[in-house]
């Protein structure tokens, strides 16, 4: 006699369970720091441990170099301006406290919104904005009033990602396109003397104290590096290692250096894009000195504004950036050269970064497109031939 099997009733937050509509949310929070034990059901299964959240985390450990000088300069500027004589942890904990609520509010919004959109379409929450929500307080002043910061995260997400379908299907930047809603939207927040330099309760600043390097070469009061180190009374040196106004996490190119040799050493971004990006920059640069247009020298461009960070963990994005090996060159190459384009002749717009990445990112699919037909066709030449 056959014995009597019950069916398995599903579990409360599972599909069918009594609080099933909450499955994702509750299946993001219980997968976060183990691997779900699912497989395929049929075909082959591909066994490997990279996955997408243990990517994101490789990236996320990548930017904490930047994340943490970014939040000590942040202090450190602060001390300098008001002459104040902090220690090295009384200026950490300054900037910390400071940049703290950046984070906050990136993360409580952007991963509202996913999780919102996940209940909504019933599927699991994507890894994806443990990066946006880790880069986005790195790209903008500290002052940025934060509920502007709100607006822009909730905008990049939706229109820049959840439209789209969500991590792996947008086609431009979050983070940037948070970057460039602020910058379009709220411009006396993100320009000026006292976005770039945290200020306490009733504290001002005044232009000279207030500005960037790079807003000192656009505008012609300082031809290089040289001038901008006596204005500064720092070293050029000093602007290699970040100490000087600007961004969160873009002006130390050390630890943005850092940040690279992790991301290229796991395999995780593309090294291609990289080097290109720099010679770039480096050619356009070139030509600008050589043509008069310029007096700073092409290597003097890779060490201001957000050039290096914008290089190293923007223009590398796998979802946005080119795909193939030989559009990867392409690719990079006009990140770099779009970037000291628009800073020689765009004096309304300092940096350039910004505007050069989204753009290739639109152009990123054409560049695939074209390396791929041209191969083919090659392929097709020869076998015809042969």
């Amino acid at each position: 006699m056959a014995e009597e099997t019950k069916e398995q009733q599903p579990g409360i937050f599972e599909k069918g369970g009594k609080l099933g509509w909450l499955h994702s949310t509750v299946d993001a929070f219980d997968t976060f720091l183990r691997v779900p034990g699912t497989v395929t059901k049929s075909g082959s299964h591909v066994r490997d441990s990279i996955d997408l959240k243990r990517v994101m985390i490789i990236v996320v450990v990548a930017l904490v170099p930047a994340a943490l000088f970014g939040m000590w300069n942040v202090g450190y500027q602060h001390d300098l301006v008001f002459n104040d004589l902090g220690g090295f942890w009384s200026r950490f904990w300054f900037g910390f406290l400071k940049v703290l609520p950046l984070y906050l509010v990136s993360y409580i919004v952007g991963l509202g919104i996913e999780f919102m959109f996940a209940q909504i379409r019933g599927e699991e929450v994507n890894e994806g904005y443990l990066v946006t929500g880790m880069l986005i307080p790195l790209i903008v002043p500290v002052d940025v009033p934060l509920w502007t910061l709100a607006v822009a995260v909730a905008f990049a997400v939706i229109f820049g990602k959840e439209v789209f379908g969500g991590t792996g299907m947008n086609f431009l930047n979050p983070a940037l396109l948070a970057r460039a809603f602020l910058f379009f939207s709220y411009p006396s927040k993100m320009s000026g003397t006292e976005t770039w330099i945290a200020l306490r309760h009733g504290q001002t600043l005044d232009a000279a104290t207030g500005a960037t390097p790079l807003s000192y070469l656009a505008d012609g009061s300082l031809s290089n590096l040289t001038d901008a180190s006596t204005a500064y009374g720092t070293t050029p040196w000093d602007f290699f290692a970040g100490i000087i106004p600007g961004s969160v996490g873009e002006t130390s190119v050390i630890a943005i250096l850092i940040g690279a040799v992790i991301l290229i050493w796991t395999g995780i971004a593309s090294w291609k894009v990289m080097l290109s990006s720099v010679i770039g920059a480096l050619f356009v640069g070139w030509i600008g000195t050589a043509a008069g247009v310029t007096d700073v020298p092409a290597w003097e461009q890779l060490l201001l504004g957000g050039f290096a960070f914008g290089t190293v963990f923007m223009a590398t994005d796998p979802v946005t950036s080119a795909q193939t090996e030989t559009g990867k060159w392409i690719y990079g190459f006009l990140v770099g050269a779009l970037c000291i384009v628009v800073r020689l002749f765009n004096p309304g717009y300092a940096e350039g970064m910004m505007l050069a990445i989204l753009l290739m990112n639109t152009f990123a699919p054409l560049i695939d497109h074209c390396v791929t037909s041209i191969s083919i066709s090659r392929r097709a030449k020869k076998a015809r031939f042969a």
